[in-house]
């Protein structure tokens, strides 16, 4: 079926871009947490959850630049084809390949280069002995498979923009399927722990890579050529600044779980759980891991509903259709606050269910911080769904500095210094979760008064 982006009804294209990209998100989302919870029930535990969260943040780094090049790309290739410009459309794709398959090689040689430097960084302490040998093993492991994991997350924006999101979805959903039926096999079949899970997810990844690589001789709209593959400097201008916000929303999760782990390694033992034992640093770091997981989960969707509208936002922008382009804004934004109203309902009320899929026998100080973690560090979950569908929808409206600053906004202006400064006044690593609650009102309301600007100009 043929979807017409100028003509066809506007909830009837959502649907059909959205739900592949919701399910592709989601997916890829849960490479991470699948090994997540198969590790918590594992010999390591909640040593094993701490180490894949110290790894979390490069591997967060690695898809920002598979975003920054494939999503800004897209909203290039999209914006081209409306406007009927079909050569600068076939470059967008070609430079786009050509900068990924760079970027991944030379992502993957300074990973292997500056591994002790890159894990202390972000959180790993050589004191917490086991802790930093698990995160070890599993970053050496994830390092080898970054080039395939880099060009197939950049292809699929490609893919999907092309008016193929089922395909797209097809190839992340294989690679996760891979990586879910390995995940045991690895680590309770071969008993390789840790290390299994990093196998089993490369493994998915490479599926992943090798079903994205085999659309682009039959892509529908676009064709790569030796001409469409010679870098131009204008499109990776382009393209680039259009992929600013993808590449800000990642590096400001990193920045986030950055200092989060920092924070819990300098204040964990000076906090006290009700049982009068200090929390510590394993099991803060295991516990934020585990919601940053499960915050990933929400915000593919929200972030998957987001993308499914960008070609048709993209089309109509270029065509000069300003009134579709409200409508899909509109109904995207509908979808995305029912989204985060369901998810503040389940970190609310029924937190000891989340926590319990990531294995059982922690301490009470375990099960308690993670209580507090699920019910205040997400505790504005609704206004975070509604921050991060605009800041796409302003990019997908080729506002890229707009959309920038909103993805920065959020995670880095008002939270970064919020959770420094209580931690640093409380000196407690309970009280410094609602530095998230901040952000999110604040960020809100920035992400409100640009998107009415924009609709306005």
């Amino acid at each position: 079926m043929k979807l017409d982006l100028e003509n066809d009804k506007i909830p009837k294209l959502i649907k059909n871009f959205a739900i592949p990209c919701v399910i592709s998100m989601v997916v890829a989302a849960l490479y991470n947490i699948v090994d997540q919870i198969f590790i918590g029930w594992s010999s390591a535990g909640a040593f094993g959850n701490a180490a894949t969260n110290i790894v979390y943040p490069f591997t967060v780094i690695a898809l920002a630049f598979s975003l920054l090049i494939g999503d800004g790309a897209a909203a290039l290739f999209n914006l081209a084809i409306g406007a009927k410009e079909k050569e600068k459309a076939n470059k967008a794709i070609g430079n786009a390949l050509i900068l990924l398959i760079f970027t991944s090689i030379i992502l993957t040689i300074l990973g292997l280069i500056f591994e002790k430097l890159i894990l202390n960084l972000f959180g790993a302490s050589p004191q917490e002995a086991e802790c930093y040998k698990y995160a070890q093993d599993y970053f050496q492991i994830i390092c080898y498979g970054l080039p395939f994991y880099i060009i197939g997350q950049g292809l699929n924006a490609a893919i999907r923009s092309d008016g193929s999101p089922k395909y797209a979805m097809v190839a992340t959903v294989i690679g996760a399927i891979a990586n879910i039926v390995l995940d045991p096999i690895f680590i309770f079949g071969f008993k390789l722990s840790v290390k299994g899970a990093a196998i089993a997810t490369v493994i998915g990844q490479i599926l992943t890579f090798i079903v994205s690589i085999l659309y682009l001789p039959k892509a529908k709209n676009y064709k790569i050529t030796k001409k469409e593959i010679k870098l131009d400097k204008d499109i990776c201008k382009q393209a680039l600044s259009l992929g600013l916000a993808s590449l800000i929303t990642q590096i400001s999760i990193v920045i986030i779980i950055t200092v989060a782990n920092n924070l819990v390694g300098k204040y964990g033992y000076m906090t006290l759980a009700s049982t009068g034992i200090p929390y510590g640093v394993v099991t803060p770091l295991a516990v934020i891991g585990i919601c940053m997981k499960v915050f990933g989960i929400v915000v593919s969707i929200v972030i998957g509903v987001s993308l499914g509208g960008m070609p048709i936002i993209g089309y109509n922008m270029g065509a000069g259709n300003i009134k579709r382009v409200k409508e899909t804004i509109k109904y995207i934004l509908i979808i995305n606050l029912l989204i985060g109203t369901i998810a503040f309902i389940l970190f609310e009320f029924f937190p000891g269910f989340i926590i319990n899929m990531f294995g059982k026998g922690n301490s009470l100080e375990y099960f308690e911080y993670a209580h507090y973690c699920l019910r205040i560090f997400l505790g504005g979950i609704i206004l975070t769904c509604l921050i991060k569908s605009l800041s796409i929808l302003l990019q997908a409206m080729g506002s890229s500095f707009k959309s920038t600053l909103l993805a920065l906004a959020r995670d880095v202006l008002f939270f970064v210094p919020a959770i420094i400064i209580i931690a640093f006044l409380s000196k407690s690593v309970v009280t410094m979760l609602w530095s998230a609650i901040i952000a999110d009102i604040l960020a809100f309301i920035l992400g409100v008064l640009l998107l009415r600007r924009e609709l306005k100009n």
